[in-house]
């Protein structure tokens, strides 16, 4: 049985692990609510360029109008673009996103490159010897435009320039704070389901024709590959998001637990106390009583 010294030492150790984990907690409430408001705040925005790419993939012929509408017939070689996390102590959400990037992708046609947004998923690939060909790490938090810019530079030319000829995107939605999604998107060669389209955006988009001013060429290289910085711009910000509700969640369940244990071993402590005031009250009597025999 270990000492009454001992016990205090061991919940003076879990208390202050509790006040870690709760100060863990606060910073991650604060943050998914900046997280949370950058995600809906970059909405409008990225719903009005999706109106704008329906309508020129529903126009007949859309393929020719620009290569990154274009469907390759052959794939020889896959990108795809992880998104984690920086740092740890976010409960399941990092390993979410592996397990689900791998489980799609271990078992491809296709030989797979891996762009790693984030430490811990750069980690945890290269510790599984998968091809890791770019990292993007400390990232602004909430993330801004500019900081992705550079991600959609290297995803849009190693396409254009034939080094891959499929790109995807894996992420993890952001739903609630209790729950967040991993998902698995593709973004290049940018398609659009047309089963998930109302039916009036169909109808318009069949009969609209646009007419471009200055040039057609001019600004479809213009807005194309800038969809697709918004379509990962847009999944950083719901990893994001999810990341920070993951952590605050993970962290509640640590503190609750902690203060569930200090309850525990200070009744152990106050067992061990007692014990040792009995004893010494025996001792005492037995003591006394040896004196007067």
């Amino acid at each position: 049985m270990p000492s009454s010294r001992e016990m205090r030492i061991r919940i003076k150790s879990v208390k202050d692990l509790a006040q870690v984990t709760r100060a863990l907690k606060t910073v991650s409430a604060s943050k998914v609510r900046k997280a949370v408001a950058a995600n809906y705040a970059s909405f409008p925005y990225s719903q009005k360029a999706w109106s704008v790419l329906v309508s020129l993939a529903l126009q007949p012929g859309h393929a020719s109008l620009h290569p990154l509408l274009c469907e390759r017939k052959n794939v020889n070689r896959v990108l795809v673009i992880m998104v984690s996390s920086d740092r740890g102590l976010a409960g399941s959400y990092n390993v979410n996103v592996l397990r689900n990037t791998l489980e799609h992708f271990d078992k491809f046609d296709h030989p797979v490159d891996y762009v790693c947004i984030g430490k811990k998923g750069r980690d945890m690939l290269m510790r599984r010897k998968a091809r890791v060909i770019a990292e993007f790490t400390d990232l602004q938090d909430p993330v801004k435009f500019m900081d992705i810019s550079p991600i959609s530079h290297l995803v849009v030319e190693d396409f254009l320039a034939g080094m891959y000829d499929q790109v995807y995107i894996s992420f993890t939605r952001y739903r609630s704070m209790t729950r967040q999604t991993p998902e698995i998107r593709k973004i290049l060669p940018l398609e659009v389901d047309r089963s998930s389209l109302s039916k009036k955006i169909e109808i318009i988009g069949e009969k609209s024709v646009f007419t471009y001013e200055p040039e057609e060429t001019e600004i479809l290289d213009e807005i194309i590959p800038r969809f697709t910085g918004i379509q990962i711009f847009q999944a950083v910000l719901s990893s994001q998001a999810s990341e920070h509700a993951a952590r605050t969640l993970a962290m509640s369940n640590a503190t609750d637990n902690a203060n569930e244990l200090v309850g525990i071993l200070q009744l152990e402590y106050n067992k061990i106390r007692q014990q040792n005031i009995t004893n010494d009250m025996l001792d005492i009597v037995g003591g006394a009583a040896a004196q007067n025999n």
